[in-house]
Parts: structure tokens; C-alpha cells; sequence
């Protein structure tokens, strides 16, 4: 027979109402001031005095902010912080939420021109914008540009990814504040923090695991950490390997850039390289066009870029050849063989997206025209598509652009019915002068249509016989032929 104890019962409960009332430790350690935000001293020397124009009552020429770096670097808790310190309202919403143009002005727009009756401003923050889908969320970006230029409180947006192609826009007219990513030692420290807030014993090994395994990641080593003393009430190096599970996910852009230019060891630069997200074509053309900016010294410049090459050849060599196991040295050389080609000083300019990539953006829609006619010459003169782009359509740029008389690229226009976007791509700037020749020449076939049918049509056969000009012969209507039949009865 179990025996009810009313006092050991009590404490059950008080335990379950602790649970349900326990705050996670990513929140409950957030950072309350400013200066408790790690490693960010750059980005609050550019974000700070952007906030402070705007409690003096002025508009900065940038009326929005682009917080751009890792996941787990702080820049939502860097808001929150400005927030409480300064005494502003601050409304967070996620952009993921918020895409459509009715939900940006509903919400966004309504904000934008609010004014908090206890606090000294408002502050609207953005999560995650770099999640807009190009094309589906093309009215919510347009609505967001609108709201950003009429603003008179700050808008505060962050990205991890803020190259992506859909949210130049943004770019354009946000202030870029950049977040360095959090080094082993930093993670660990803060750690420590915790547990001796805590009352937790925890081994020196076992949070340098959690740390090297978070990738720079502080929330998800707060996570991690939190898991394992949970469960055991204590953190060992035992507990840890056997709880905590490396990350093996995907790097963005940004991330896998700093990680070679930055890379202490070989395998760090290689392990970026493998675990990007960006094929390896993209990956090129972002250290092609970034390798000037970090590397300052000639000789650093030589070896980035003879390294650079020869992965490219090894990358075709591995497409275009089947060679697949070449692979491995486009990994080698585009990780290790770049971030060790650097022996002077690291340059402290920015990342620039690749010229290459904005020209294929901007060419777009030439190519989508071009493919189009391709597919429509094709099914006409029976030929391959690659046949028709390569030979065919060169041709035809000569006679749209060159021809002295407008009449005979306007014919081939009617002929293979061409829409104005085709006749666009072939003529260029030439387009309104083929396109009065097709007006011209589609007049005169319409006259000429006219005349045919006036014409009165040649007698042959039995109308010839009888001298019927000009008529052909009809047979009497059921009418006529009735009152003939009356008429011989």
C-alpha cells in the first residue's frame, strides 16, 4: 500500500509550477545593456549613432538598417538592448510573416508613422527579410520600399545572407551594419558565465566541445548547453560527446567567404567549402571578384588567382569530362589554396557581389526572348534549338540591324509571326523603324485584299456561252421556282 505524503505531494507541484514558469536560458540571458553585446563593437559604433539622429528628431538619409552576419551573433539582441536602454517601443515581426504588400502596409505602414505616448520613439524590426521569395513576394518588397522612404520611425531589418539577388532593392537604401561571427574562446566564456550563474559544474573540455560545435553559433550553444544540464544537472566532457551532435548544415555566402579569407587551419577553409550552400560556379565568381578586396599585397593577389584558375580547370575537367574525382582538388584549391595564398596584411573592404552574376540577372529575360524564338524557328525550319541560337540567330541580328531596306526584316517579322519582345531582341534600336515597315506593308496587303474582292470575276464555262459578264450563274430561289410552276398550271 502506497502511503500519501501531503507535504512531498506539495512539492511536485512546486516543482511542476518551476517548470512550467522556467524561462530558457537564450532568453533569460539575453543581453540587457549595449555593452553586453560581444564582439560587435564595429557594427555599434555604425548602429548606435544612427538611432541617436533619430531621438534627436532628425531623418537620417538612410531611414532603414541592414543587420547582415551569421546566425547567433546577436543582431536581435543588439535591437533589444538599444530598446530598453533608450527607452523605445520596439515592434518585432518576422518578414516570413509579412510578405504581402496588404500585410506590409498593414502593419509596417501603420507603424512607420505611430507615436508611443510613454516611450521616447518606436523601433520596427524585421526578421529574417533575406526568407522573400523573388517572385512571390515581389508586391510585399515594393510595399516595403514605399513604407521605408515615408518612415518616421527606424526600420530595422536582418538577413544572414545579404547579397541574395531578390532584396538588392533593400541594399540600396538601408544603412549595412555588418555582425562578426563569435570565435571559440568567446563562446566558451559566456558559457561559463551561465553555469556559475547557474550554481552548474561544468568541465573546461566539455564547453569547448559545445563551442567548437556550434560553428560560432552562441544561441545554439546556450541550447545545447541547457539540454545537457537539464537532464543530468551537470555538463562533462562524457555527457557532451555523447549528447551533442556537430552541425553539419549548410553555410551561407557570407559565412563560407570570411571562413576561407579568415581560416587559421587547412581544414577549416576546406570544410567551408564543402559545406556551402552556393554551387561551386557561384563560389568562383564571389572569390574572382572578392580575392582584390581582402588581399592587398601583389604576391598574395598571384597566388589567390593562380590557385583560383587552376580550380577552374579542374572543375571543367570534372563536368565537361566526367572526371568527378577532380573534385577534390577544386576543394583544396579554392579553400586551403586561397586562404593560404595570403602572407602581408588582410584588407577591411567589404564583399562585393560579382559583376558576372549581376550581368546574368540583368540578361535574364534576353535570354527567356531568345530561348522562345529559338523554340519557334525550330518547329519551322527543322532544326535543333542549339542549331538556331548558335548559326541562325546571328544571321538574323545582321539583317534586323544592317539591312539598308526595313521592308525585308519586316516580311520575315510577318512571316514567322514575331511578338514585339522577339522583334525587340533582333532589331534593337531599330525596332520602330521595322515596325512601321510591318504597319506599311500590312496596309497594303488589306488594300490589296479590297481590291479582290471588288473585282468583278471572269466569266467562264456556261456564263461565257450565254454573255454573262461579270455575275456567275445562280440557280432560281424556291420561291421563283413556285410562282413559275403556278404560272404553267
Amino acid at each position: 500500500m502506497v502511503k500519501y505524503d501531503r507535504k512531498e505531494d506539495k512539492w511536485c507541484l512546486r516543482l511542476q509550477a518551476a517548470k512550467v514558469r522556467r524561462v530558457p536560458w537564450v532568453i533569460k540571458y539575453r543581453p540587457k545593456r549595449v555593452d553586453d553585446v560581444v564582439n560587435q563593437d564595429n557594427a555599434k559604433k555604425v548602429l548606435v549613432p544612427w538611432i541617436k539622429t533619430w531621438l534627436e528628431g532628425k531623418r537620417p538619409s538612410k531611414r532603414a538598417a541592414l543587420l547582415y552576419g551569421p546566425p547567433g551573433v546577436g543582431k536581435t539582441s543588439l535591437i533589444e538592448a538599444i530598446s530598453r536602454e533608450y527607452n523605445l517601443e520596439l515592434l518585432e515581426l518576422n518578414a516570413s510573416d509579412y510578405r504581402r504588400d496588404t500585410d506590409i502596409k498593414r502593419t509596417v505602414g501603420v507603424a512607420a508613422k505611430k507615436r508611443p505616448l510613454f516611450k521616447n520613439g518606436m523601433i520596427i524590426l524585421l526578421d529574417e527579410i533575406d526568407g522573400i521569395a523573388p517572385r512571390e513576394d515581389a508586391g510585399g518588397l515594393r510595399a516595403l520600399l514605399e513604407v521605408i522612404n515615408e518612415t518616421e520611425n527606424p526600420i530595422v531589418m536582418t538577413a544572414n545572407d545579404p547579397w541574395k539577388d531578390q532584396i538588392r532593392p533593400l541594399r540600396d537604401v538601408c544603412l549595412l551594419v555588418e555582425f562578426k561571427p563569435l570565435s571559440t574562446g568567446q563562446i566558451i566564456s559566456l558559457l561559463q558565465r551561465i553555469c556559475d550563474s547557474e550554481g552548474l559544474y561544468c568541465e573546461r573540455d566539455a564547453l569547448r566541445y559545445i563551442a567548437e560545435r556550434s560553428m560560432g553559433d552562441l544561441r545554439a550553444a546556450i541550447n545545447d548547453l541547457e539540454a545537457v544540464a537539464e537532464g543530468y544537472g551537470k555538463v562533462t566532457i562524457g555527457l557532451v560527446r555523447a549528447l551533442v551532435r556537430g552541425r553539419e548544415k549548410s553555410i551561407d555566402l557570407w559565412r563560407t567567404l570570411n571562413s576561407i579569407f579568415y581560416a587559421k587551419y587547412a581544414w577549416q577553409a576546406k570544410k567551408a567549402v564543402t559545406s556551402s550552400e552556393e554551387d561551386y560556379e557561384t563560389l568562383i565568381a564571389w572569390l574572382n571578384d572578392n580575392i582584390p578586396k581582402k588581399y592587398i599585397d601583389p604576391g598574395d593577389l598571384f597566388r589567390a588567382y593562380d590557385a583560383l584558375s587552376r580550380a577552374t580547370v579542374f572543375l571543367s575537367r570534372a563536368k565537361y569530362g566526367g572526371e568527378w574525382s577532380m573534385l577534390s582538388y577544386v576543394f583544396d584549391l579554392i579553400g586551403p589554396g586561397i586562404a593560404f595564398a595570403r602572407k602581408g596584411e588582410i584588407g577591411k573592404y567589404r564583399y562585393a557581389y560579382p559583376e558576372r552574376i549581376k550581368l546574368m540577372a540583368q540578361l535574364k529575360g534576353v535570354r527567356e526572348v531568345r530561348d522562345k524564338l529559338a523554340e519557334k524557328l525550330s518547329s519551322r525550319i527543322l532544326a535543333s534549338k542549339s542549331l538556331i541560337k548558335n548559326e541562325v540567330i546571328p544571321f538574323l541580328f545582321v539583317i534586323f540591324r544592317y539591312s539598308k531596306d526595313p521592308t525585308i526584316p519586316a516580311r520575315i517579322a510577318l512571316g514567322y509571326k514575331l511578338t514585339r519582345e522577339e522583334l525587340k531582341f533582333l532589331a534593337g534600336v531599330r525596332e520602330k523603324e521595322i515596325s512601321v515597315a510591318i504597319d506599311k506593308i500590312r496596309r497594303a496587303g488589306r488594300i490589296e485584299e479590297e481590291k479582290v474582292e471588288e473585282k468583278p470575276s471572269k466569266p467562264s464555262g456556261l456564263d461565257a456561252f450565254l454573255g454573262i459578264r461579270g455575275t456567275s450563274f445562280k440557280e432560281p430561289t424556291t420561291s421563283k421556282r413556285k410562282g413559275r410552276r403556278s404560272r404553267r398550271t
